[in-house]
């Protein structure tokens, strides 16, 4: 079955993630932990890894499911088609996010707009281009995937 690529409404990922896993459908919704700061403290949230997207596992007969749970916008739509995600690239995901690094790459002066190998670890061999050059993050544009993520330069320096 293809890992199709819901879209939702913004901050109903989690939520709507649950509660089409309640009705029996295989979802994904990855997320990861950020500090963020208010200005008496800092927190530990969790939020989605992909803004307004999660993933669902089923057959295309049964894609009218999806549409019960509040939140769900519709499927991503690629050339006119729902898009899907490749197994591969799920997995590559949820490995990710289990070793919380993205792999090494081997660049010199990094500049907005350079096209980059990621060099190891489970996007090996993926292209992406520096969209943001922070003091410590890079904000990467995995073109294969069309996702933007964001990398510790330590982790990927």
């Amino acid at each position: 079955m293809p890992w199709y690529v819901l879209r939702t409404k913004p901050q109903h990922e989690i939520k709507s993630a649950r509660i089409l896993e309640k009705s029996g459908l295989e979802i994904f919704c990855p997320v990861i932990t950020e500090v963020r700061q208010w200005s008496d403290r800092k927190k530990k949230v969790t939020v989605p890894l992909f803004r307004s997207y999660v993933f669902v596992n089923l057959d295309d007969k049964n894609r009218n499911l999806v549409y019960g749970a509040p939140g769900i916008v519709g499927y991503m739509q690629w050339l006119g088609k729902p898009a899907i995600a490749k197994n591969e690239e799920i997995e590559a995901i949820q490995s990710w996010l289990q070793n919380d690094k993205l792999g090494e790459f081997e660049v010199g002066i990094l500049k907005a707009g350079d096209e980059v190998e990621i060099k190891s670890g489970n996007f090996a061999k993926k292209k992406a281009i520096i969209k943001e050059v922070g003091n410590k993050k890079l904000k990467l544009i995995l073109k294969d995937l069309g996702w933007t993520l964001t990398a510790n330069v330590q982790d990927v320096v």
